[in-house]
């Protein structure tokens, strides 16, 4: 079994007001079914409104990232799976949940 991050930067998320509602039920939805189905570790999005801080290897800090990385933004999924195409099969269904693409990475 490998581990897997399922994510989106929030500028993908562009969906009318009208459905973030519909778009917050099925998410959750498929939450529901990976948490039934014992592939789910765990999930959530990055809040936004808090900068975050830059820790160097000296322990010094600074608020802000890295200033030549995009931001990191959206939210993501994490799934404990057995195969690439389960995967993509999970990945394919919180797009469909979420209205926009998920870019699905192999946590080692």
């Amino acid at each position: 079994m490998a581990m897997y991050l399922i994510s989106f930067p929030s500028a993908a998320m562009v969906v009318p007001d009208d459905e973030m509602q519909a778009v917050g039920r099925d998410a959750n939805a498929v939450i529901d079914e990976a948490k039934a189905a014992g592939v789910y570790l765990f999930a959530g999005g990055i809040e936004e409104s808090v900068s975050p801080v830059l820790v160097s290897a000296n322990g010094t800090f600074a608020e802000g990232g890295y200033s030549w990385a995009p931001p990191l933004t959206g939210g993501f999924t994490v799934l404990e799976l057995p195969s690439r195409e389960e995967a993509i099969a999970w990945a394919a269904r919180i797009a469909k949940a979420c209205r926009c693409g998920q870019e699905l990475r192999v946590i080692v």
